[in-house]
């Protein structure tokens, strides 16, 4: 295996969301938005077990990041970390999910050799976070940013030197303005605590001194983009600036798992 993190996107979009992050001795999960049926199913897919997983990292408390969340933690005895906001959340939502091993997020937490870091994310959540993952003794990081409404100043730091970089490219604006959703949930999706766009996810890349070695784009909604747009928004930004050679360009899908090693799952692109 690389020195790089494998990253499987087992599900990403607006009907759920999960991603598998492994080093060569550990694995952790990053949201259940899957049933917990489903989300064991893909694991399998991607070579992996419940029963391997270091840690559960939960960005909020959306249903589509936390579909699953109840049954999983009753069935499996693997630490789960989130805010105090959104476990506060979730406790009085769900009162049969198991406290055992529910954790909360510090700014930096070690797990064998991995460092994660929780950061802030704007969305409309109670308290939502988005991670960095450093692998210690191999040098390298994986940075998971989505559901956020605009990159901030600690967004955009917490991306820095990553080498895997999952990002958010929800719609396509016109898309989405020229769509069939009510005036404000389209107002939501484009506000400050919404959705990334692709174009933003773009040009957020350009400010990047050094780009990820691979980008993949996430959380694509079904109704307002489509994975080559995505793919060709971003791809046509970076190709402007000369800069698309310093990263490959991976589109995350709704319905089946994509790796960020071929050898595992297929890409869409």
């Amino acid at each position: 295996m690389s020195k790089d993190f494998q990253v499987v996107m087992l599900a990403s979009g607006s009907k759920g969301n999960s991603a598998l992050i492994s080093t060569d001795s550990q694995r952790f999960l990053v949201d259940i938005g899957l049933s917990c049926r489903e989300l064991v199913k893909r694991l399998h897919e991607a070579g992996a077990s419940p029963k391997e997983l270091e840690g559960v990292f939960i960005t909020h408390e959306h249903i589509d990041h936390v579909k699953g969340l109840v049954t999983f933690a009753k069935n499996y005895d693997v630490p789960i970390y989130a805010s105090e906001g959104t476990f506060r959340f979730l406790f009085n939502k769900y009162g049969k999910l198991e406290r055992r091993n529910c954790r909360l997020t510090g700014p930096s937490m070690l797990c064998g050799d991995v460092r994660v870091d929780a950061f802030a994310i704007p969305h409309d959540a109670v308290q939502p976070q988005g991670y960095s993952f450093t692998w210690k003794s191999a040098g390298s990081k994986c940075t998971y940013i989505t559901d956020t409404g605009f990159v901030t100043p600690l967004v955009n730091e917490a991306a820095k030197d990553s080498d895997v970089l999952v990002l958010e490219a929800n719609h396509d604006v016109e898309m989405l303005k020229n769509g069939s959703y009510p005036y404000d949930l389209k107002q939501r999706i484009l506000g400050t605590r919404g959705h990334l766009a692709n174009v933003t996810a773009g040009q957020f890349l350009l400010t990047m001194p050094k780009l990820p070695k691979q980008v993949i784009l996430a959380h694509l909604s079904q109704q307002n983009n489509t994975p080559k747009l995505a793919y060709e928004t971003v791809k046509h930004i970076l190709e402007q600036k000369g800069r698309l050679q310093e990263t490959e360009l991976i589109v995350a899908a709704q319905d089946h798992p994509v790796a960020n090693e071929a050898v595992l799952m297929p890409r869409l692109y």
